[in-house]
């Protein structure tokens, strides 16, 4: 005997039910997507951070070494026609476990010369933001990319002339200088925005003039893509998040190394 279709048939979705289950997969999709990104904007700035720390031990070590922090840069072009405009990258190369890449380089010539492209062409991850726009090829220019620069000082309370910052052109800072402390002396900081800037190229230093993040594009200010702040590193080897709610007074204070300031240990 044939089983009686009746008995057997089995129900399926209606039109209306297969809409209510879109409809929650996409409720619970718009609930999970902040917190997956803001977990992934907490990875890139943890990474960021980790760089600084690799930094600011270098800076350690070669200060160790030398018996003073690297030069900002040297023989900048625009005060020296055919300088050689190196930047501190370049000198911490041997302290990043970079040492074949300082030796391709010819410090008797201009980093720009045909001579050093190969070196200078090097992606160097440790000099890069994961959440920065260089992230993606890790080179500005056809060279290898920087998202971090020199502290030469601060020009939000009063001109920075003579320069008030660690990372100098054409002199090297000793921390017995650094009479602010070096715990609350910036020494490098984030700037994923501007322009063309690379590791070897002296270009990459600069004054502090706006509130951190607020700075505009023709600026070479503190700034980066994370929420609410940017990542640098200080004279004594630490790195932290500066928060872009941080008072002026506050940040201009930690980007000078003597200009006798009192700042609080939470800044």
């Amino acid at each position: 005997m044939q089983p009686r279709n009746d008995l057997r048939r089995r129900r399926g979705f209606s039109l209306v039910e297969l809409l209510v289950v879109i409809a929650i997969i996409c409720l619970l999709t718009a609930l999970l997507l902040p917190a997956v990104q803001s977990a992934r904007e907490a990875a890139r700035r943890a990474a960021c951070l980790n760089n600084f720390r690799q930094l600011g031990i270098a800076l350690q070590h070669y200060h160790a070494t030398t018996g003073s922090f690297p030069p900002g840069g040297i023989e900048l072009i625009a005060k020296k026609p055919g300088g050689r405009q190196y930047a501190w990258g370049a000198f911490l190369l041997p302290y990043l476990e970079q040492t074949a890449v300082f030796e391709m380089l010819d410090f008797s010539l201009p980093y720009y010369a045909a001579e050093n492209l190969n070196a200078a062409r090097t992606p160097l991850p440790v000099f890069v933001c994961p959440g920065s726009p260089r992230a993606i090829t890790m080179l500005s220019g056809g060279l290898g990319a920087t998202d971090y620069g020199g502290i030469y000082g601060e020009r939000i309370l009063s001109p920075n002339e003579p320069p008030k910052g660690v990372m100098l052109y054409d002199r090297a800072v000793r921390i017995a200088e650094i009479r602010d402390g070096t715990a609350f002396t910036l020494i490098i900081a984030e700037d994923t925005e501007y322009g063309t800037s690379q590791w070897i190229n002296a270009l990459n230093v600069f004054d502090q003039a706006f509130p951190i993040n607020r700075a505009p594009l023709i600026e070479n200010d503190i700034r980066s893509r994370h929420p609410g702040g940017a990542n640098g590193a200080f004279c004594d080897g630490s790195a932290r998040f500066l928060a872009e709610t941080m008072t002026l007074p506050v940040l201009a204070a930690i980007c000078t190394r003597d200009g006798g300031e009192i700042v609080a240990e939470d800044f």
